[in-house]
Order: structure tokens, then C-alpha cells, then sequence
């Protein structure tokens, strides 16, 4: 509801602006001696972090010096998944740069050599600065070549340029094989038949619910959390709380 604006030029003590400096001065003071010594904000987003007896538990997080632990839905930044050889598994498809809102994803294709099918990213970049860590890529992505699993925060930096990621930055973490990836029906180049056999031996099915974020990110589940939240919720309704 809007409420009405008395337009009026300002009195003498609104004019001097000394009484107004003082109060603000007070305001300050005050809220600074009862964060200080007294009990601190009943806000749960702020972090009780204990002082001492005589001093209160609400303070600053001392960063980078200490640093908050992420919660388990965290994502984190990009990273593309190598495959056995060491290779991106993107396929340079432009589905991740094609629904990502911010338009943060550039990719270029390139034909290999060895495959007359199949094309690989010869540049894939992500500006971090643009991102708004939404996942659609991750969830875009038809060969799971894109994770946002590393729970790691974008470094901070003193040039622009230091936040946009390339495909060498990017390329990093476990190798992943899936049973039904081409390369490994068609082969690989350089691999030998004993090699690839154990390679489709290692190789893990596909899944099937896509939906599922623990298939994506180890340890966090979508689901998972859903129902603690549901059994919560009621755990509290027999309590009456």
C-alpha cells in the first residue's frame, strides 16, 4: 500500500543536518555495544559463532581467512568430464549454450580426425561472471560431459579476463563411461581390443531418471532431501510444534 510523501522544503533542523548525523551516530553506537556485548540477532541466517562469556556470539566471518562450509546443494563451478583417453565427453552439441539464460557458454566445433561422426569442442568457454549457476546446462547436456559437482567457489581476481574459463581450465576430474557412448561401440582410436573390452566392462548404464541430481553431483540427491524435508515436516506435526 503506498503511503503519501509530504513535499515540503526542509525546517532549520533538517537544514543543519547536525541532529541528524548525531541520531545516526546513536543508532549506530547502539546496534554496535549490543552486537558486542549482548545477545545476538535471533536472524537464522546468522551464524552463531561463539566469543566468550562477556561478548556476544554474533560476529563476522573473518573471509578469506575462514570460510563457511557449503551447504550439501551447493554446485560450484563448471567442469567438463574427461573420458578414458582424457578427452571432453561434450560432442560439441551447443545444447548447454543454447538454454543457459545468461548466455555465458561459447562453444566452437571441430571434426576429428579419426571419427567422420562424431565432432569435439575445439574452444569451450564459460564466462563466470555472466553465469547465475542456474544448472540447466548440467541438465541440457545429452552425454553428462558437463557437472557442476566441484563445490568450489569462483576464485576472486583482479582482472576480468581471469573469470573466463577455457576448455584446458575446465577439463578436469574423474573419467566417466557409460555403456551406451559411441566411442565406446565404434572404438577407439590408439586403444587396443583388450583395452577397450575392459573399458566397456568399467563403463556404467546410463541413468534413467534424469531428474535425480545424485546421478550428476556424489552425495546429493534431490530426492533425498525432498523427503527429510517431508519427514520433518511430520515429525513436527505429531509434536505440535
Amino acid at each position: 500500500m503506498p503511503y503519501p510523501i509530504e513535499n515540503r522544503p526542509p525546517d532549520l533542523r533538517e537544514s543543519m543536518y547536525f541532529p541528524e548525523i548525531i541520531r545516526g551516530i546513536g543508532t549506530l553506537t547502539r546496534h554496535f555495544l549490543r552486537n558486542l556485548f549482548f545477545g545476538r540477532s535471533k536472524n537464522p541466517d546468522i551464524l552463531a559463532r561463539p566469543r566468550g562469556a562477556f561478548r556476544s556470539d554474533n560476529v563476522t566471518l573473518q573471509y578469506p581467512e575462514e570460510k563457511q562450509p557449503y551447504p550439501p546443494g551447493y554446485r560450484g563451478l563448471h567442469r567438463l568430464v574427461p573420458r578414458e583417453d582424457g578427452t571432453p565427453r561434450c560432442v560439441a552439441c551447443y545444447m548447454c549454450a543454447t538454454i543457459c539464460p545468461a548466455q555465458c557458454i561459447y562453444i566452437e566445433a571441430g571434426e576429428r580426425d579419426d571419427d567422420p561422426i562424431e565432432k569435439y569442442p575445439v574452444k569451450f568457454v564459460i564466462d563466470e561472471l555472466r553465469c547465475v549457476v542456474c544448472g540447466f546446462c548440467v541438465e541440457a547436456c545429452p552425454k553428462d560431459a558437463i557437472r557442476m559437482d566441484t563445490g568450489e567457489h569462483a576464485p576472486p581476481s583482479y582482472q576480468r579476463a581471469a573469470q573466463i574459463l577455457d576448455e584446458k581450465q575446465l577439463l578436469r576430474g574423474e573419467p566417466v563411461s557409460y555403456q551406451y557412448d559411441p566411442w565406446l561401440r565404434r572404438g577407439l582410436p590408439g586403444v587396443s581390443a583388450e583395452k577397450l573390452e575392459e573399458l566397456r566392462a568399467r563403463a556404467k548404464p546410463f541413468p534413467l531418471v534424469a531428474g535425480d541430481e545424485a546421478s550428476h553431483t556424489p552425495g546429493f540427491s534431490v530426492r533425498a532431501l525432498a523427503a527429510e524435508a517431508r519427514a520433518r515436516g511430520r515429525d513436527e506435526g505429531k509434536t505440535g510444534k
